[in-house]
């Protein structure tokens, strides 16, 4: 068995297709199928029950999972830290969405540089369906994210939060809803979501980012009206340069840590205590 194997195994579980699961570690589906099949015959189990409707996991493939789950991770550690640069003892890699970067994450970074400096830090930005594979293939160490997929073999820590309000940089805003010049920050599918069930007519918004510090400094220069996170935009709303929209709906979003249960991380503790800091200032 290889990690190539248990890598093929994970993404059958994931997707519950071969067919799926060959599309997403870019082999064909005879490939996925014969790297399954040698994978039941050297554990001397069937691991998937085939149907029209897909794979599922037997009662052993689920007892598998686990132990494909730490494979993967074990290979991937050992990967980095060969690379490791000069001076570096050990190297983790964390995830998140942009939003969760502005204002949190990075002061995370800064903490973690400060007190472990002989730790090397891999970042990755993505949203949680990213960052949850992400995990199951062992390519990264802790997802920080809104909405966490409920998976087995991952813990999943509240840390803080979030609330998205609306500001404007306008004199005299409107109220209860984006003015004229809105900008539409993406600030994840669950944003989305919310956004359109509460304004429908501004599916299309006329100025659209993806990064939400570019739109911040768009509103700190320009008039305009945008959903930002209470957090980044505090400091303006106190000295005056933006203002709430009154009566605009607000839109709240918990922030968890999701990490494997049996990680074998060392700087795993000192890694959670740093985001639970963090997220206490937030507060």
């Amino acid at each position: 068995m290889d990690v190539t194997q248990a890598r093929t195994f994970l993404a059958v579980v994931e997707t519950g297709s071969f067919v799926d699961a060959a599309k997403r570690v870019f082999v064909t589906q005879s490939t996925v199928s014969m790297r399954i099949k040698q994978l039941e015959q050297q554990l001397g189990r069937k691991l998937f029950e085939r149907s029209k409707g897909g794979a599922r996991l037997t009662p052993a493939g689920a007892q598998f999972e686990k132990h494909a789950l730490a494979i993967v991770r074990v290979w991937e550690h050992a990967r980095l830290e060969i690379a490791l640069p000069k001076n570096y003892t050990a190297a983790i890699t964390i995830g998140g969405p942009y939003s969760l970067w502005d204002g949190f994450l990075l002061d995370w970074v800064a903490r973690m540089r400060a007190e472990a400096p002989e730790i090397a830090i891999r970042t990755q930005i993505g949203f949680s369906n990213t960052l949850i594979q992400r995990l199951i293939d062992g390519t990264l160490d802790v997802g920080v994210m809104y909405a966490p997929q409920s998976r087995p073999g991952f813990e999943v820590e509240m840390l803080f939060e979030d609330e998205i309000v609306l500001v404007s940089s306008e004199p005299e805003p409107p109220s209860g809803r984006p003015g004229k010049d809105y900008i539409f920050v993406d600030w994840g599918p669950e944003f989305r979501a919310d956004h359109s069930l509460n304004f429908p007519d501004l599916s299309t918004p006329g100025l659209y980012m993806e990064l939400g510090s570019l739109g911040l400094n768009y509103l700190l220069q320009n008039r305009g009206s945008g959903y930002f996170p209470k957090r980044l935009v505090a400091p303006f709303l106190d000295d005056g340069r933006l203002k709430r929209i009154g009566q605009a709906p607000v839109f709240h979003y918990p922030a968890y840590a999701v990490y494997p249960t049996d990680s074998g991380l060392d700087s795993l503790d000192l890694i959670l205590t740093n985001l639970r800091r963090v997220a206490s200032s937030q507060a």
